[in-house]
């Protein structure tokens, strides 16, 4: 248990406790819109046309092999 001298000590602390936990509260601010922004329709479509696509390639590829 820290131990505080005065009154000064104590509000520097809880200085430090509150800029903290307004950092904390922004990180998580960003973090929530990095999700939101992962999540949306159109990241989601972009995806799955980019996976589609992707496993397309590949198919053609394996049939050209084997095929001859």
């Amino acid at each position: 248990m820290k131990v505080y001298n005065n009154f000064d000590e104590i509000n520097k602390e809880l200085n430090v406790l509150s800029l903290q936990k307004q950092i904390h509260e922004e990180t998580m601010k960003l973090k929530i819109n990095e999700v939101k922004e992962e999540l949306s329709a159109v990241s989601i479509v972009t995806n799955m046309i980019s996976s589609i696509a992707k496993k397309a390639v590949v198919l053609k590829i394996v049939n050209k092999f084997l095929s001859r």
